[in-house]
């Protein structure tokens, strides 16, 4: 489990559609991944965030999907799979210490995450 801090491709995202006032679009297609926006200047809070998780998902659960890897939907579905955020004068509107993560809870695998830039 990792959380990837995607803020700079997103904002390369946004650098590129050359739109300065609208939202960024975010969607996740996987379904034991997730993505949200936490604080990015100490990697203690993503420890702290993955430590939660397995606290709050048993691992050890008579889970029915044969898979194997059912604590990680559970994760997925906590930190959801998409975001919206606001454009202005061409960069995300993000707090001073926020950072956009994708959430990797049953890797490592290849992932994508898929964007629309919006004017508005």
């Amino acid at each position: 489990m990792q959380f990837a801090d995607i803020t700079d491709q997103v904002q390369q995202a946004v650098d590129s559609s050359t739109v300065s006032e609208g939202i960024c679009c975010l969607f996740n297609p996987h379904t034991t991944a997730g993505l949200t926006i936490n604080e990015g200047c100490d990697p203690a809070v993503q420890d702290d965030l993955l430590g939660v998780f397995r606290e709050i998902v048993p691992q050890k659960y008579p889970y029915r999907h044969a898979e194997g890897n059912s604590p990680s939907h559970m994760m997925a579905t906590l930190t959801g799979s998409s975001l919206t955020i606001f454009i202005v004068g061409g960069r995300l509107q993000l707090g001073t210490w926020q950072r956009i993560f994708f959430c990797e809870f049953d890797g490592p695998r290849n992932r994508k995450v898929n964007w629309k830039v919006l004017a508005g």
